[in-house]
């Protein structure tokens, strides 16, 4: 619960920091402009909010691992959802707008798992998990998003250590394999969902992994 609390915070901040200019430049997101994402991050934050007040009675059906599906097919961008974040985040208008909504419905987001009961159940996407085990799987979307918010924006500060090795973590087991101890926390997550290629060296260093990645999580 800790973890996630940090890592979002150092998303929201991240966000809150940035110059208006920065907003029309690429991200790590195929297809999608830093305004573009940072709106994504306004509906995960509803996301939180709704599923955080969604309980549920059954057996947990996944867990912070299996809740993640693995897919050989990298977004293009061109989804109806990924489109649709687009046309949302350009009613915007103006940055100050979209960092005013994230502020408001991300610190709800915060303030509700901060309260929730780990233990609890609840449900979304048809499936049931316990409320700690849900907000773990967000500290792998804040942390992989916070990249995707830094990739064409190198003077802005990156996510927190903590997030980075925990997410490198839950890959390897999700992945079922451990990338080189060689690589950085943040060059595993990069490289191990397709994020960016690896270098000749890396390429080298992963040997028949190559082969395997990227491991696209849904």
């Amino acid at each position: 619960m800790d973890l996630f609390s940090r890592s979002w915070a150092a998303l929201r901040a991240a966000v809150a920091e940035l110059p208006d200019e920065d907003f029309a430049r690429p991200s790590g997101c195929t297809g999608w402009l830093v305004q573009d994402l940072v709106c994504h991050l306004v509906v995960d934050s509803q996301d939180v909010l709704i599923t955080l007040v969604t309980p549920a009675d059954s057996e947990p059906t996944r867990d912070a691992l299996t809740y993640w599906d693995i897919t050989e097919t990298p977004p293009t961008g061109e989804d109806p959802l990924d489109a649709l974040t687009v046309r949302l985040a350009a009613a915007y208008k103006e940055p100050w707008l979209l960092k005013f909504h994230l502020d408001d419905v991300g610190s709800a987001a915060g303030r509700a798992a901060e309260l929730a009961d780990p233990g609890a159940r609840v449900s979304t996407r048809d499936e049931v998990l316990t409320t700690g085990d849900y907000l773990m799987t967000y500290v792998m979307e804040w942390t992989l998003h916070h990249l995707d918010l830094i990739a064409h924006l190198p003077h802005v500060a990156g996510p927190p250590a903590e997030g980075l090795a925990r997410s490198r973590e839950m890959l390897e087991k999700i992945a079922g394999t451990a990338f080189p101890a060689s690589f950085s926390d943040q060059d595993a997550l990069l490289v191990g969902t397709g994020r960016r290629a690896p270098t000749e060296a890396e390429q080298a260093e992963l040997g028949e992994l190559a082969a395997k990645l990227p491991f696209v999580l849904g």
